[in-house]
């Protein structure tokens, strides 16, 4: 921890008198099953439950999610949410733990990569049409200057709104597009949104919950699309914007194309009106959930696949693929695709070696 943020971090910590001691306060693990719960000793919680961010974030701020939600046995979460970008510097005790192991050992000495230029993929752009459906690229950012969602105030959700619909105003050529607040949609823009599978709706998941993503549901909330809806950002959902490259089809490389142009028009954007997105050498783009940093991409398709889909061994290959399987409601079908982090680039992670 640097000088200056341990010496924030100090001063705040005095502001927070407790009146119960360490053993009180200390959450009941004991059934959990998330990253957060394997790491947090009684010991790290006594040296970090007074600290606090520049903004007031605290330990328990950032457990709280990992906290009400024990998980499944069966599948290990994270169990924690940033709360700003200096989380990941005044908790590092925990979080680097966290993130090595979510990460498949990824070091609080590495460094990450970003690759982002499309020359690099090589092939994806003739994925067969019998069985792709639709492709799509997806990333998160977070705009410097403003506490991430969960802890960002009414006010700072709004500048961020404000802020995002003037930078995406200035997209130009088949990056033009308009932004529709979820508060102020019509009935006909809002069955719009829903037929071409844009529209995001408050989140019903308790992790998503607990950690106070939905407070002020829908204030300050909106999806913005280029006029081919084949370019989304989402505002204020799950992280400040998620950015979205999708067309029908099997032509990946050339939604990988369209998804590093737009995203590199929107930071140069952001950057104009005085906002870098939150980014270190160590741990890349930063976002609110730490499984999601590094590329913070996720790319997929909507496959058709009648036989295979159906097989007791599909679960198991895709896991050997380092792939993931989502239902899309469809017959026979499934959104099928791979989730990016610290340790690969987000070329590496479309083209695997």
């Amino acid at each position: 921890m640097s000088d200056n943020t341990q010496e924030i971090s100090e001063r705040m910590a005095k502001l927070s008198l407790r009146g119960y001691s360490v053993e009180e306060e200390f959450p009941d693990l004991c059934n959990h099953n998330n990253h957060m719960a394997k790491v947090l000793t009684l010991a790290m919680y006594e040296r970090l439950r007074d600290r606090q961010t520049p903004s007031g974030f605290t330990l328990d701020d950032l457990i709280q999610t990992g906290v009400d939600n024990p998980g499944h046995p069966y599948i290990l979460t994270v169990g924690c949410a940033a709360g700003d970008e200096e989380t990941y510097e005044v908790f590092k005790e925990l979080l680097d733990t966290v993130i090595h192991d979510r990460h498949g050992g990824y070091k609080p000495t590495d460094k990450h990569k970003t690759d982002l230029n499309p020359a690099h993929l090589k092939g994806g752009d003739d994925l067969d049409p019998n069985y792709v459906l639709s492709s799509r690229v997806r990333t998160g950012r977070s705009i410097r200057g403003f506490c991430l969602p969960p802890h960002c105030s009414r006010g700072e959700r709004r500048a961020v709104e404000k802020l995002s619909i003037e930078a995406l105003a200035s997209l130009t050529g088949d990056l033009k597009g308009k932004y529709y607040a979820l508060k102020d949609m019509t009935e006909a823009e809002q069955q719009q949104l829903i037929d071409d599978h844009f529209l995001f709706d408050k989140p019903v998941s308790p992790l998503l919950l607990a950690s106070g993503m939905a407070r002020d549901w829908p204030d300050a909330r909106g999806i913005w699309h280029n006029d081919n809806k084949t370019f989304l950002v989402w505002v204020n959902e799950e992280d400040h914007l998620r950015v979205i490259s999708m067309q029908k089809g099997g032509n990946m490389k050339e939604v990988f194309t369209r998804f590093c142009t737009g995203l590199t028009k929107i930071e140069s954007l952001f950057k104009e009106r005085g906002h870098a997105f939150m980014w270190n050498e160590h741990l890349g783009y930063i976002l609110t959930c730490p499984s999601n940093l590094g590329t913070g991409l996720r790319a997929g398709v909507h496959v058709k696949l009648s036989h295979m889909s159906k097989h007791a061994k599909f679960g198991e290959v895709l896991k050997r693929l380092r792939l993931q399987k989502r239902g899309t409601g469809g017959v026979d079908t499934a959104a099928v695709g791979g989730g990016g982090g610290n340790h690969i680039t987000e070329f590496s992670l479309l083209y695997p070696h």
